[in-house]
């Protein structure tokens, strides 16, 4: 498994993939941006990773792996980890800054409202910070439960699992943190998970951590089966 992981992470990450796990997190410093929008392009990452790419050539990254001599399972289990840990990065940096966005976008709203601190950043704020986390980290196991066995079923339909797995993700993410706090009855929703509400805030966010386990090792499971199956 060592060997697996050193070469998802030094043969099969292209370096595109770290850049963008690096950079995006950033979105959050600019101010009145929806937050959410920053954890999509982790998906992003996902076709870039299982083609294989290398200056825009499928490197058959796959079929390489089925030939070395490791279970099938361990190379769904190797890729899996790498993509969780692009995840699990981007979420750190993303807090990491998160003070520098809470200052950047207070100081912005008190010069132009001659100190109010009333946030415009559409849906939930960054006083709903943590619930975003929660709401983003399920987002992501629906994402890999969508991705995962649509692949590894004949190992070759990234096309159909990237755009079904970023399609979802999308309406997911922004039903959950921009449409509902701007529909009728949606300030109950919003209250819930803002400042206010931080209690909350921290239970959806273990829910989500809880899910997100759960959910992957049923991932896990399904698409392993599914490789078995595949005859290259």
């Amino acid at each position: 498994m060592k060997a697996l992981l050193y070469k998802e992470f030094s043969l099969a990450m292209h370096p595109i993939c770290y850049l963008f796990v690096a950079l995006f997190p950033m979105m959050i410093l600019i101010p009145s941006y929806p937050i959410s929008i920053g954890f999509i392009y982790v998906l992003t990452c996902y076709p870039i990773l299982f083609l294989g790419a290398n200056k825009g050539q499928q490197s058959n990254d796959l079929l390489f792996s089925t030939l070395l001599p490791v279970r099938k399972k361990d190379i769904v289990f190797a890729r899996m980890i790498t993509v969780i840990s692009m995840q699990v990065a981007f979420i750190l940096i993303m807090t990491a800054l998160y003070p520098v966005a809470v200052m950047i976008n207070n100081n912005i709203q008190s010069s132009a409202s001659g100190g109010s601190q009333t946030s415009t950043i559409p849906g939930i704020g960054l006083d709903g910070y943590v619930s975003i986390l929660g709401i983003a980290l399920f987002g992501y196991s629906i994402a890999d439960l969508i991705f995962f066995p649509i692949y590894y079923k004949k190992g070759r339909s990234i096309v159909l699992s990237t755009l079904l797995t970023i399609l979802g993700f999308v309406a997911y993410l922004m039903m959950l943190t921009v449409v509902i706090p701007y529909i009728p009855g949606g300030e109950g929703y919003l209250s819930f998970l803002s400042k206010q509400g931080l209690g909350n805030q921290f239970i959806i966010l273990g829910a989500a951590i809880l899910l997100h386990i759960v959910i992957h090792i049923l991932v896990y499971h399904i698409s392993s089966r599914r490789l078995e199956k595949v005859d290259f």
